[in-house]
């Protein structure tokens, strides 16, 4: 293994760089494709070598790609909101496609491609979805969420027709330390912690600890089956027992003020559009509220079955995200 060289795109963020510290605790020589913009605080001091390169750009990752043997594509646009959709559209989805060809013609060995459980089917009345939760596009709401389902479904097309030697993780909500952005859930968690919500939306989502996803990455590469999808999820809980909890680790009173849906679209359109002026990402969008009204509950136990993946509970993933926002003086 320590022979072999493994690369990790998206390394320097959330996930990434957990995937990273677990892929090192297991042996593995590192190459990571980092952007030359790239903030590389979360990677700082690792043992590990960096090819400067984008998913938009080919040849970069033909050279990144060189006496590779396993592959971990974990790197995507991620944010609730993008003022042009083709955007992420084409970072996700085609940047996605060239590196899974690109891998196959760099003779890859093994893929581990993250995914969301975003690409996947919703259940009904609060039932957990699993990889199997019947979707199509039409159904899914979000440019982010599209993408990824657009993106996963061009990996599981490799797969069947060019022999792509993947496998298919799909995170739910990721919650921990080394959130540098942070993700809009740890922007959530902060704003909760630091007493600034008075109000929310009820609904339900699911909560993991960011090293158990990465842990579950590194379990699909070892156990995993080519082609399959596999939840790596943790707790499923409705949105105001999540802020109970965040306000009871860090000693704050928790939002009281629960707001319906219908109440904040327009606000939503006023914040799109002053976002669009500025240039910033606004707090609410018509999108956003559009997702709150499904429960978005899944279920692992697929992975808990055959990769023998063990979440910890949501509350020591919230735990250590106050912690380490609290150390890093976010505020």
């Amino acid at each position: 293994m320590a022979e072999d060289i493994t690369l990790i795109t998206g390394a320097t963020g959330f996930v990434g760089s957990a995937v990273a510290r677990i892929l090192l605790e297991r042996g593995h020589r590192l190459r990571l494709l980092v952007r030359q913009t790239s903030d590389r605080s979360n990677v700082l001091g690792l043992p590990v070598e960096f090819a400067v390169g984008d998913l938009a750009d080919p040849k970069s990752m033909e050279t990144a790609l060189k006496g590779v043997t396993y592959l971990f594509h974990v790197a995507a646009d991620y944010r609730l909101w993008v003022p042009d959709p083709d955007v992420m559209m084409k970072a996700n989805v085609e940047g996605t496609r060239n590196l899974m060809q690109a891998a196959m013609r760099a003779g890859v060995k093994r893929v581990v491609y993250c995914s969301s459980v975003a690409a996947l089917g919703m259940a009904h009345d609060g039932i957990p979805a699993t990889e199997a939760s019947p979707v199509t596009e039409d159904q899914i709401v979000g440019v982010y969420k599209r993408s990824k389902y657009r993106a996963e479904q061009e990996v599981l097309c490799l797969v069947r027709e060019e022999g792509l030697p993947a496998v298919i993780v799909n995170p739910s909500t990721p919650v921990g330390p080394r959130d540098i952005k942070p993700t809009p859930t740890g922007q959530m968690i902060l704003d909760c912690a630091m007493g600034r919500m008075p109000a929310y939306v009820e609904t339900g989502l699911n909560i993991v600890h960011v090293d158990d996803v990465a842990e579950g990455h590194v379990l699909a590469f070892e156990n995993g089956t080519i082609g399959e999808k596999y939840i790596l999820g943790g707790e499923n809980l409705m949105l105001g027992e999540l802020f109970r909890m965040v306000a009871e680790i860090a000693h704050r009173r928790p939002p009281r003020i629960q707001l319906k849906q219908s109440w904040l679209y327009p606000v939503a359109s006023v914040s799109e559009m002053l976002a669009r002026c500025f240039g910033i990402q606004p707090r609410v969008t018509r999108e956003m509220l559009d997702m709150s009204k499904k429960l978005m509950f899944f279920s692992s136990e697929k992975a808990e079955r055959e990769l023998d993946y063990r979440p910890r509970e949501a509350r020591h993933a919230l735990a250590d995200a106050i912690a380490w926002f609290r150390e890093h003086g976010r505020r």
